[in-house]
C-alpha cells in the first residue's frame, strides 16, 4: 500500500536536511540525532519499496494527445455526459489507431486516488457501455490496491484496454523482426506462437515455417519468411490452432503481429540485413538460447537493430533444457551486455503478468527499456507472458503521423518478385506513403537506363487475404497482370506518375565507421543497404579526410557500380564488406544529370515509357 504520509515525511525530512546544520529555531542538530533520523527514514523507505506490487503515488500527468485517458470514476453519468465520454473514447481510439488505455481511479494530474469496489464495478460497467457505442471491446489488464490512510477502506485503481472490433480489414498491424544466433530456437518459437501447439523437442513446430527443402533438411532458416499472430478485440489469441486460414485470422483480429523470421547463420547475414532495412520492422525480438548464452551472431544482430534504431526485446529460449542457475547466468550475461556504454539499455526481467503489462507500456515510451523473457517452446513456460506483452504493445506512430503519410503521393517499395500461375507477375513490399487502390496506374523504376515504366495494379493481398485499399505503412503483394517480370528487380519503387522521383548513381552520406581491419579510403568497395536498395558502391571521395579508421566519422561520396537507384534524403544507410561495417544517413543526392556524365540531361517525362 502507498502511504503518502510516509512519502511526505521523507521528502520534508530531506528538504530540512538541505537547509544546513541549523534547525528551525536556530538550534544545532547533533550529528547523532541526524544519523538516527536518516536511518529511520531509510528504514521506512526500504520497508515501502520491498513490495514490488505497490504502484507509485503518482502517474505522469495526463497528456492531451495519445491513447491514454485518466478517469477518476464513471458512476451513473447523465445522458449528455455519457455522449461526451463516448466522443472522448472515440478520439483516444483514433489516436491509438484502434487501441486506448483507460486508467480508472486516477485524477488528471496522475494522483492515484482509487475507488471502492462498488464504484469500480459501476465505472467498468459505464466504460463497457461506452465501448459498445463506438464499436469496441474492453479488457481488464490489471487492478492494483492503493491506501493512503489506514482508517479508510481499501481502494483500487484499474487499467483497462479498449480495442476496436475489426472493420473492413483495418486491423492494427505491427511488424516484429526475429533475430538471434543459429540454433537459438527462433523458428520453433514462432511455430509455437502461430500454430498454437507446443514443440516436441525436435523441431516439429518449425516445419511449417520453412520455404525450401534444404531448410527442412538442415533445420536452418536461409530465407525471409512471414508468420502472423492475431489478437481479437477482447485480447484473445487468434492463430492457426483451430484450423483457421490466414483470411479467417485477418477477419477475426483487431490487432495483427507479423513476424519476420530472419536467418541466424553468418553466411546469410546479407539476407538478415535486407530484412531489417527493407521491411521496416516496428520492433525486433532477439532470441538467445539459455544453454549457449551470447554466442555467434547474437552481438552482431543486436548491434544491427540498434544501428537502425529498431526497439528490441529479448526472449531467452530453451529454459527447459538447463538448470535454473544456467538460465540466471545467461540473463546476467545479457544484462551486462545491455548496460555497456555502447548499448546504454535498461534490462527489465519479466516474471509475471503485471511485469508484462508494465514492460509493454514502458517499452514504447523509453528507447532504453529492454524487456527480457525466459521461456520454453517445449514446456510452454512463460509463453503466456510474451502473448500478454504482444497483445498490449502499442504502435510507435500515432494517427496524426499516419494521416500525414497517407496525404503524400503513392510510393511502394518492391522487396519480392514472383510469377504466379493464372495471376501473372506479383510484387511484394511495403507502401511507404500515400494510398494504393485496385486498378491504380503507377510507374515503376528505375531501370538500368534510369527510366520508369507505366503499369496498372490488378488485385491487392494483405496477409494472404484480399484487400481493396492499401494505406501507408502496410505491407502487401500487388498483382501486375502480364507485366514482364524480367524488367523488375528488388530495390525498385512503384510511385505515382505525378511524382518526379530523383534517381542517382552517386550520393553523399554522413557515416560512422564501426569497424575496419585497416583504413577506409577512396576506391574502397562496399555493399550498401538503404531501405530496399542493396548494391555494391565505390567510395569516390572522403570530404576533408584522406582515410578513415575504426570509430571515425566523415561525409563520404558513394557511386553505385551497376545501375542508378531511387533514394530518399535522410534515409538510414548501412554498409559492409567482409569484416568492414559502417552506418550513417543519406545527406545529399546527386541526380544522374549531375554525375560525371554532365552531357546527359534526363527529363523524367521523357523517361516514362508505355509497356
Amino acid at each position: 500500500m502507498v502511504d503518502l504520509s510516509v512519502t511526505g515525511a521523507v521528502s520534508s525530512g530531506q528538504s530540512r536536511a538541505g537547509q544546513g546544520p541549523s534547525s528551525c529555531n536556530g538550534r544545532k542538530m547533533s550529528k547523532k540525532s541526524r544519523t538516527k533520523k536518516g536511518k529511520r527514514g531509510r528504514r521506512r523507505r526500504t520497508k515501502k519499496t520491498r513490495n514490488n506490487k505497490t504502484p507509485p503515488p503518482y502517474l505522469p500527468p495526463e497528456a492531451e494527445e495519445g491513447n491514454i485517458e485518466y478517469k477518476l470514476k464513471l458512476v451513473n453519468p447523465t445522458q449528455y455526459r455519457f455522449e461526451h465520454l463516448a466522443t472522448q473514447l472515440k478520439w483516444r481510439l483514433q489516436e491509438g489507431r484502434g487501441e486506448a488505455v483507460y486508467q480508472i481511479g486516477v485524477e488528471d494530474n496522475g494522483l492515484l486516488v482509487g475507488l471502492t469496489d462498488a464504484d469500480m464495478k459501476a465505472s467498468l460497467k459505464t466504460l463497457r457501455r461506452m465501448a459498445e457505442k463506438v464499436g469496441a471491446d474492453i479488457t481488464l489488464l490489471r487492478e492494483r490496491e492503493v491506501d493512503y490512510d489506514s482508517d479508510r477502506n481499501c481502494r483500487k485503481i484499474a487499467e483497462v484496454l479498449v480495442r476496436k472490433v475489426p472493420d473492413d480489414q483495418q486491423f492494427l498491424d505491427l511488424r516484429v523482426a526475429v533475430l538471434g544466433n543459429v540454433d537459438s530456437g527462433k523458428s520453433t518459437l514462432l511455430g509455437v506462437l502461430t500454430q498454437g501447439e507446443l514443440d516436441n523437442g525436435r523441431g516439429r513446430a518449425r516445419l511449417n515455417l520453412f520455404r525450401h527443402l534444404h531448410e527442412i533438411q538442415t533445420g536452418r532458416t536461409s530465407s525471409i519468411s512471414f508468420e502472423i499472430l492475431g489478437f481479437n478485440s477482447k485480447g484473445e489469441v487468434v492463430n492457426y490452432s483451430e484450423s483457421r486460414t490466414a483470411e479467417e485470422i485477418c477477419e477475426s483480429s483487431s490487432k495483427m503481429i507479423t513476424f519476420i523470421d530472419l536467418a541466424g547463420h553468418h553466411k546469410y547475414l546479407k539476407t538478415t540485413i535486407f530484412g531489417l532495412t527493407s521491411y521496416c520492422p516496428d520492433f525486433a525480438m532477439l532470441v538467445v538460447s539459455a544453454n549457449t548464452g551470447i554466442a555467434g551472431t547474437t552481438r552482431e544482430h543486436l548491434g544491427l537493430a540498434m544501428a537502425l534504431k529498431v526497439p528490441i526485446f529479448i526472449a531467452v529460449s530453451k529454459v527447459d533444457l538447463c538448470a535454473r542457475g544456467t538460465v540466471e547466468r545467461t540473463v546476467r550475461q545479457l544484462e551486462r551486455l545491455l548496460k555497456q556504454p555502447g548499448c546504454n539499455k535498461v534490462p527489465m526481467l519479466v516474471s509475471n503478468p503485471d511485469d508484462a503489462v508494465t514492460a509493454a507500456q514502458q517499452f514504447t515510451q523509453s528507447s532504453s527499456i529492454t524487456p527480457i523473457f525466459t521461456l520454453s517452446s517445449v514446456s510452454g513456460e512463460s509463453l503466456e507472458l510474451l502473448k500478454v506483452f504482444l497483445n498490449i504493445l502499442p504502435p510507435l506512430s500515432n494517427s496524426k503521423e499516419q494521416e500525414e503519410l497517407m496525404q503524400q503521393l503513392t510510393e511502394f517499395q518492391v522487396d519480392e518478385i514472383y510469377s504466379v500461375p493464372d495471376v501473372g507477375t506479383v510484387v511484394g513490399g511495403t507502401l511507404y506513403s500515400g494510398v494504393c487502390r485496385e486498378g491504380e496506374r503507377l510507374v515503376v523504376g528505375p531501370t538500368d537506363e534510369g527510366r520508369f515504366l507505366r503499369l496498372k495494379v490488378g488485385s491487392i493481398q494483405r496477409n494472404r487475404s484480399a484487400c481493396r485499399v492499401l494505406r501507408a505503412g502496410q505491407a502487401a503483394t500487388l498483382a501486375l497482370g502480364n507485366f514482364d517480370r524480367s524488367l523488375l528487380r528488388k530495390g525498385m519503387v512503384m510511385v505515382s506518375p505525378k511524382m518526379n522521383p530523383t534517381i542517382c548513381c552517386q550520393f553523399e552520406a554522413a557515416i560512422v565507421l564501426l569497424f575496419h581491419a585497416k583504413t577506409f579510403r577512396r576506391g574502397s568497395q562496399v555493399t550498401v543497404h538503404v531501405g530496399n536498395v542493396r548494391q555494391t558502391a565505390t567510395v569516390e571521395c572522403l570530404h576533408g579526410k584522406e582515410e578513415l579508421r575504426t570509430g571515425e566519422r566523415a561525409v563520404v561520396r558513394f557511386r553505385f557500380i551497376k545501375h542508378p537507384e531511387y533514394l530518399r534524403l535522410g534515409a538510414k544507410l548501412l554498409f559492409r564488406e567482409g569484416v568492414t561495417k559502417g552506418i550513417g544517413h543519406v545527406t545529399r543526392l546527386l541526380p544522374s544529370s549531375q554525375n560525371h556524365d554532365q552531357n546527359q540531361n534526363h527529363d523524367q517525362n521523357q523517361n516514362l515509357q508505355d509497356h
